[in-house]
């Protein structure tokens, strides 16, 4: 069992990855706005940490948050499709900052509630 993480800068295709997780019979996902630490240097107006003037040029026009997708899988075929799948749609972005995606290995799943046992 994995954690799929994707860290999506390109916001706009947020809902198109969430069609394509239902379309998979991906079970669900967490989805936390987030923002990238040089986006935050360059938007939060933080002069006392050196960053370099062509990349603090291609980060002022850009968008300063992202959002943060997170799934668990148990089934390595599901997860390697949408992988794949995701991999496949941000291809048309055309530039490198569209993202990026990850997995963690899940030891332990406890759903919490009234009749939890822990």
């Amino acid at each position: 069992m994995v954690a799929l993480i994707i860290v999506l800068n390109q916001t706009d295709y947020l809902e198109d990855i969430l069609a394509k997780f239902v379309q998979l019979g991906v079970g669900g996902a967490t989805i936390i706005d987030s923002q990238g630490m040089a986006s935050a240097i360059v938007h939060g107006g933080i002069q006392s940490i050196p960053l370099f003037g062509s990349l603090k040029s291609i980060l002022a026009g850009s968008n300063p948050y992202n959002k943060t997708l997170f799934t668990v899988i148990n089934n390595k075929e599901l997860l390697q499709q949408t992988m794949q799948e995701i991999k496949n749609m941000l291809k048309k972005v055309g530039r490198p900052s569209a993202g990026f995606m990850f997995t963690v290995p899940v030891d332990n799943i406890v759903n919490l509630g009234i009749d939890s046992n822990l």
